[in-house]
């Protein structure tokens, strides 16, 4: 090695997919460019689910609703679903990497200064 420090990046798990639905990730240490806006797509993703929920106790209070409309709702619930379980199983993962780590979920690396999104 060449004596400088080693920091502990981590595998992130982002908050949209890659090609073909397949998860993307992030390896850095979650302060980079990247980290900022996939916390700014999680707040998103969060504030409409939040929403969506608003929506849904409505239309589900209006007894005169269509089924047409309620397999509206519940398609965009299910979308919502995955985004907010993506975001929890990425917060949850980062919770872990701040104690225990299971394996291949944390690397040290020396500092490069920049994140590199990976899918997989």
């Amino acid at each position: 090695m060449n004596g400088e420090p080693c920091e502990h990046h981590t595998f992130r798990l982002l908050p949209w997919t890659g090609s073909e639905g397949k998860p993307c990730y992030l390896l850095g240490d979650g302060a980079g460019y990247v980290s900022r806006m996939a916390d700014g797509v999680e707040s998103v993703q969060l504030g409409m689910a939040g929403d969506l929920l608003g929506h849904a106790a409505d239309l589900l209070a209006d007894r005169r609703v269509t089924g047409v409309e309620l397999h509206f709702l519940a398609s965009r619930l299910s979308e919502s679903l995955q985004e907010v379980k993506r975001v929890a199983e990425s917060r949850g993962a980062r919770l872990n990497a701040s104690g225990h780590v299971p394996d291949n979920e944390q690397v040290g690396t020396p500092r490069t200064g920049h994140q590199q999104p990976v899918s997989r």
